[in-house]
């Protein structure tokens, strides 16, 4: 009997230090499950690039997944605590809707739905400078043949792919890539013919069409439009567009009005904080309007980071541009009637692009009933054209030279 006795005292006191072990551990389980707690958000961004950016007291783990039908994009994150007003994510740009909230106990999800396909060209985590660490997410518009493609690629055991932000390269292989760009089109017809009222979207089309032919016959040149019919872009997406396609250079075309209609000519534009004249203010505060007839607003436009490399790469860009529109001066010269002044500099906002050569060409004045002619003739298009295909190509030769 002793020694029954004994043998239920050491049963007593395995018991009671399986429970302890057994306590300890539902504590350290639980203590593991404390959520993290995410206590700012914002938004920033247009319908071309949208970037949300949360703060977390803690390093956050996340997996991105795309789905289609409606497209949306989904971020699975560790247990997380959001504790900052829903107006703080509040969808705008690229985003129609974003949801979010804990599953379950150890995790939490949040869910972008999109207007258009996208892809995320940055996702990760960087370390805050005064508390915890901030999820980065950029957005940025794609087609939906890549968003197909995406679906089609992705692990649901594993985070999708991050798609790197394309940056226009330096040439490469020999190919000068040029983006020709149609101002207006769609709902934005732009302005009208003074005689005819033809809207400047289809001329402006037209002469695209015919440049990017001309330049496509030139050796080492390779060009594409940044719309092909009466489509509507914003200034956004038409800059995002070139850089996507890795465009060497920016060629925006227009053709305005203007109320003095005995002003008639050419005008090749660069980019500059600060207008060159009142002419060159007005225009470029007309143009920048574009985006609003569709409900766009240029002050949504996507935040820039601000440092000392991208101030360098945008006065070499900004170099380069100046050396295009002198290029296509020179070759206008005697040939097409230009404006006194003929290079002129404001603030276009889709010549905004840091990392690509721009410039804007405005063909003339729809407001005058000379230019307008010209402008509907078929061969001084195709005049103009070959002027302006013969300046890009000594503005490729001298860079490939130099070494750019």
């Amino acid at each position: 009997m002793p020694a029954m006795a004994e043998v239920l005292r050491i049963a007593r006191r395995i018991g009671l230090l399986a429970t302890l072990v057994f306590l300890a551990m539902s504590s350290l389980s639980h203590a593991s499950q404390q959520p993290i707690l995410a206590f700012a958000a914002r938004v920033a961004g247009d319908d071309a690039r949208t970037r949300v950016v949360i703060d977390f007291e803690q390093k956050p783990d996340f997996v991105i997944h795309y789905v289609g039908g409606p497209e949306r994009i989904i971020i699975d994150l560790s247990a997380s605590a959001f504790g900052f007003p829903a107006s703080d994510l509040a969808p705008r740009g690229l985003f129609k809707d974003i949801r979010y909230g804990a599953m379950g106990s150890d995790s939490a999800r949040m869910v972008f739905t999109v207007n258009r396909p996208v892809k995320l060209v940055m996702a990760e985590v960087q370390k805050n400078e005064e508390r915890g660490f901030r999820l980065v997410l950029d957005a940025e518009m794609t087609t939906k043949e890549q968003f197909a493609e995406i679906l089609k690629s992705q692990d649901w055991n594993t985070s999708a792919a991050v798609l790197p932000q394309d940056v226009a390269p330096v040439v490469e292989d020999g190919v000068f890539t040029v983006a020709v760009d149609a101002g207006h089109g769609g709902i934005d017809a732009g302005a009208s013919g003074a005689t005819t009222k033809t809207p400047e979207k289809t001329v402006t089309l037209d002469f695209a069409r015919l440049l990017a032919d001309r330049l496509n016959k030139v050796e080492g040149v390779k060009a594409f439009l940044t719309r092909e019919d009466d489509t509507f872009l914003s200034l956004s997406q038409r800059v995002t567009i070139a850089r996507q396609k890795h465009a060497d250079l920016f060629i925006s075309l227009h053709a305005d009005t203007l109320a003095q209609k005995d002003i008639r000519g050419a005008t090749i534009y660069t980019l500059s904080d600060r207008a060159s004249d009142r002419m060159a203010e007005n225009l470029a505060a007309r143009e920048n309007l574009s985006d609003q007839l569709a409900g766009f607003s240029i002050e949504a436009g996507p935040p820039e980071v601000a440092d000392i490399l991208l101030d360098l790469t945008r006065r070499e860009t900004q170099a380069f541009s100046v050396a295009l529109a002198d290029n296509v001066v020179k070759s206008f010269e005697g040939q097409v009637g230009l404006i006194n002044n003929p290079h002129r500099q404001a603030n276009f906002q889709v010549l905004r692009a840091p990392d690509i050569p721009s410039v804007l060409l405005e063909m003339g004045f729809l407001s005058n009933p000379e230019d307008e002619k010209l402008l509907l003739d078929e061969a001084w298009r195709s005049k103009v054209a070959a002027l302006v295909a013969d300046a890009v190509d000594r503005y490729r030769r001298r860079s490939v030279a130099n070494g750019g």
